[in-house]
């Protein structure tokens, strides 16, 4: 295994939708391997592909379930089938450092999509699970926090990427 580099604002793979996965076979076993020791390394709690360079719909995810117990997931062609509530949880994003914002999102879903051996797969999510699953779902579709911010907030962000603000991030 070994760590990828995790793509930044406003690198243009952040803003691409990613194309379904044809093929789940040593390749996509390595770069899933790959994307769980990097979200890992960096104390993730979810990764998309094209976070690595990689326009494939796929995510990773690693967050506490109920009863604290953690879930590790790794889902492919992810489909969201069903969703209702609504829940707002402040959200960060390994692409976008130092820029956090609360986001509306649904507080349950249930998505479907494929395993890691390429089983179909169906999952019921709520509250923290919901929420990263959307999350890296939007970066699936091009979509990032900061598109989900205000104009003021998008403005601040840009402006201290500008001044080059280590805290938020690589100058562009």
């Amino acid at each position: 295994m070994s760590l990828l580099r995790i793509r930044t604002y406003p690198e243009g793979i952040l803003k691409k939708k990613a194309a379904a996965v044809k093929d789940i076979d040593g390749t996509l076993q390595r770069l899933i391997d790959d994307m769980n020791e990097t979200m890992h390394s960096a104390s993730g709690v979810g990764l998309a592909a094209t976070q690595v360079g990689n326009s494939q719909a796929l995510f990773v995810a690693d967050v506490p379930s109920e009863g604290e117990k953690r879930l590790v997931i790794a889902v492919i062609n992810p489909v969201i089938i069903e969703s209702d509530g609504e829940s707002s949880i402040e959200e960060g994003c390994l692409s976008l450092p130092g820029f956090r914002i609360n986001v509306n999102r649904s507080a349950r879903l249930v998505i479907k999509g494929y395993d890691r051996k390429g089983k179909e797969l169906i999952l019921e999510a709520r509250e923290l699970l919901a929420t990263v699953i959307q999350h890296e779902m939007d970066h699936l579709g091009g979509v990032t926090l900061l598109d989900h911010a205000s104009l003021l907030k998008r403005e601040a962000y840009l402006k201290s990427l500008k001044k080059g603000d280590a805290a938020a991030g690589p100058k562009p």
